[in-house]
């Protein structure tokens, strides 16, 4: 097992996954850390990537950079999803080899398997049937980039892997109005309800979809397990392995913010996929368990919510 990951390069460090990687890489002593903003590096453009890795020369990548959105945003740009993050995972993938970089680990999400898939979803359940519709854009794009991980260690025997997150929240979400997920949007929504003494809040859908939630910085701690083994298995899940109604979220979300007015569902709106539950017994066996569960990550997540705004960090 690797102890140091070298000059390492975290893509993506200004969203919510990067900046928890690279928390988690400086509390365990790492230093030697490169990053760069949108603005600085635009990872969709073939010949700036090249020329960044040829020049940084990481040993080791964290590739938490894509586009990123809730239901109704990717059910409404599927081509810039699907352009914006199938971009990504090429560019960076194949720099990545060509400048020489040693371990690659690559995020996607549990969108990746079939809308019908068996529950909890095992690894090995990629590829066995139809994806949600709803998200098959970034799903697609996110396979690719698995996949081509895949192929470039068989090929090339370079240790180029892949972790799919299950539903993330903590410090620096995005909380959107339109484009955010569906913990951040309610987390807004309910603030903002409290604050107006709204009597009543919308949520979409039925209530009944199953869903699973993990805090950022227990993410974070699985990847660099899994960046420091020496021959990690290609594709691993990461999640609390802990479900909830969307029905029972909203409760809980209203009551973590303090908001007391009436939440009521408008089964008109799209649920999604049913259910999204990860087998997590694999990365459980490398030793990794989360320290958050839903009650205490949201409580830490809301106070993050109110110091991000008061600060200007995230806008609401």
């Amino acid at each position: 097992m690797s102890t140091s990951f070298g000059k390492t390069y975290v893509g993506g460090h200004r969203g919510m996954v990067g900046a928890a990687i690279v928390r988690a890489l400086q509390n365990a002593g790492e230093t030697n850390l490169v990053v760069r903003t949108h603005a600085e590096l635009d990872l969709t453009d073939q010949s700036q990537t090249e020329t960044f890795f040829a020049r940084e020369k990481p040993e080791t990548v964290f590739m938490a950079a894509a586009k990123v959105g809730g239901i109704l945003a990717n059910n409404t740009q599927p081509a810039q999803f699907g352009e914006f993050n199938l971009a990504i995972a090429l560019n960076t993938i194949r720099a990545a080899r060509k400048s020489g970089v040693k371990r690659f680990l690559f995020l996607g999400s549990t969108c990746i398997y079939p809308r019908e898939a068996p529950q909890p979803i095992p690894e090995s359940a990629l590829l066995t049937g139809p994806l949600e519709p709803t998200n098959e854009a970034y799903a697609l794009a996110k396979i690719a980039g698995i996949k081509l991980c895949e192929y470039y260690r068989r090929e090339y025997g370079v240790c180029y892997h892949s972790a799919m997150p299950t539903n993330l929240y903590g410090p620096l979400d995005n909380y959107h109005p339109e484009h955010s997920h569906v913990l951040p949007a309610l987390i807004r929504r309910f603030h903002e309800a409290k604050v107006a003494k709204a009597p009543r809040v919308v949520i979409w859908g039925t209530g009944t979809p199953l869903r699973e939630f993990l805090h950022v910085d227990d993410l974070a701690q699985a990847l660099l397990l899994l960046a420091r083994l020496d021959n990690p298995p290609s594709l691993v899940n990461v999640g609390s392995g802990v479900e909830i109604t969307i029905g029972d979220l909203a409760k809980l979300v209203a009551q973590t913010v303090g908001y007391t007015g009436e939440v009521a569902l408008d089964p008109t709106k799209p649920d999604g996929t049913p259910r999204k539950l990860c087998d997590t017994a694999l990365i459980r066996s490398f030793g990794w368990m989360p320290r958050y569960d839903l009650k205490t990550g949201l409580e830490r997540t809301y106070r993050d919510f109110l110091t991000e705004t008061r600060s200007g960090l995230r806008a609401v």
